[in-house]
């Protein structure tokens, strides 16, 4: 009998994964600020303590959510660094951007790039993380840009520089579109018209001349 009570008074076990997948869906969809302790408690089904036990603070589940969003749902980004062609590169980023964004059973838009653009001074370490993220992928873009206009890719005079900043400005200007309800198709048209006036050669030109 004794054995029967502690059985039922037991918790039933926690899954850390389920429970960060949650709150990352949350602070995705809600940002940093817009989203309560309260919200995670109930939305994870842990109370405080013991979401302070598993994960630290608020800060830092936003953190490790964040990680687990980018080693996850936008991995796709990493993949289209490594395609053969910049022009390739930005084809494959875009259009699954596109995607991605407008999602029907995820929050719109893209955790890095709404996770906190306006925050108060107590959030200010979680917009600099985000920022940081921000500038890591423009500078993978401008890696990849240099490599191309070493090759020969780009158009005489294309900036590297200038081409990475415009591709991660569109890339986040489509993230803040999908937010505000912008549809799958406008923005793949939106990755069309930057396509067809690309500054250099496109995937096809360099097979012919190879």
């Amino acid at each position: 009998m004794e054995e029967t009570r502690r059985s039922r008074g037991r918790p039933s076990q926690f899954d850390a994964q389920i429970a960060l997948e949650t709150a990352m869906e949350l602070f995705w969809a809600q940002g940093y600020e817009g989203t309560s302790m309260a919200e995670l408690t109930e939305a994870m089904n842990i109370n405080k303590p013991s979401l302070y036990a598993a994960f630290g603070s608020k800060e830092n589940l936003f953190k490790l959510a964040l990680e687990h969003y980018l080693k996850g749902s936008i991995s796709f980004i990493s993949a289209a660094l490594q395609a053969p062609t910049a022009y390739e590169v930005v084809q494959q980023l875009l259009l699954n951007s596109a995607r991605f964004l407008t999602q029907e059973d995820k929050p719109a838009g893209c955790m890095v790039n709404l996770g906190s653009l306006s925050c108060g001074k107590e959030a200010a370490p979680v917009q600099q993380v985000l920022i940081a993220r921000r500038k890591q992928f423009e500078a993978a873009l401008l890696q990849r840009f240099e490599r191309a206009q070493a090759v020969g890719e780009l158009t005489a005079g294309t900036q590297a520089a200038d081409l990475a900043k415009y591709v991660a400005t569109l890339h986040q200007g489509m993230s803040i579109q999908a937010a505000s309800g912008a549809s799958r198709e406008a923005l793949e048209a939106l990755v069309n018209m930057v396509l067809a006036n690309w500054p250099g050669k496109k995937a096809a030109e360099l097979h012919l001349e190879n």
